[in-house]
């Protein structure tokens, strides 16, 4: 089994925000900078990660008709680890992403990278797998932080870039999301097709 092509997979073919499109919720809702983007998509990846190698180290134990529950309090363990550490080590980012931390446990993408991949292949596998839609889902909401904070704030990653004159609201309020989201998925489109 080639790993780099299973990361690939993860960033290109099955990247979540912007091909598979799962994840919604805290896509449009935490990408209002690149920081808030990139921190709830490292908080995912680490518990994506986790996940799938426990899942599949627990595939050849768990009954069929439990298999879900167990996914469930797996991914719910692991999102509690997770936040007790950023509440503890990360302030700003707890303050930033809140109520999105602890909702990671019903993101759509760690579920079903559980039962899709990480229930039917070996942990090392994955580990890879999380690694690789972790990164893809890590790249698309700091994409859509990266443009929604520069077009919105007239800044990147906090540092100043344009005079506030500049700044158009529209990007940093919901709607902005949904119209950022568009494009980017557009882009993405026409450079899968070519």
């Amino acid at each position: 089994m080639n790993y780099i092509s299973i990361i690939k997979n993860g960033i290109v073919k099955e990247n979540p925000t912007f091909v598979l499109m799962l994840g919604m919720c805290p896509t449009l809702a935490t990408t209002t900078s690149a920081n808030n983007g990139l921190a709830m998509g490292l908080a995912t990846m680490a518990v994506l990660i986790c996940t799938n190698v426990v899942i599949s180290l627990l595939k050849n134990v768990t009954p069929d008709k439990v298999r879900i529950p167990v996914f469930i309090v797996v991914i719910a363990a692991f999102v509690t680890i997770l936040q007790m550490v950023i509440k503890a080590y990360l302030p700003d980012i707890d303050a930033a992403l809140g109520l999105f931390i602890p909702l990671i446990v019903v993101n759509c993408i760690i579920l079903g990278r559980a039962e899709a991949f990480a229930a039917k292949q070996n942990p090392i596998a994955s580990l890879f797998d999380g690694i690789g839609i972790g990164l893809g889902f890590t790249i698309g909401l700091t994409l859509l932080g990266i443009f929604r904070e520069v077009l919105g704030s007239g800044s990147l990653f906090g540092i100043t870039l344009l005079p506030e004159t500049y700044n158009i609201l529209l990007f940093v309020l919901p709607p902005g999301a949904f119209i950022t989201l568009g494009f980017l998925i557009a882009i993405v489109n026409k450079f899968n097709k070519a």
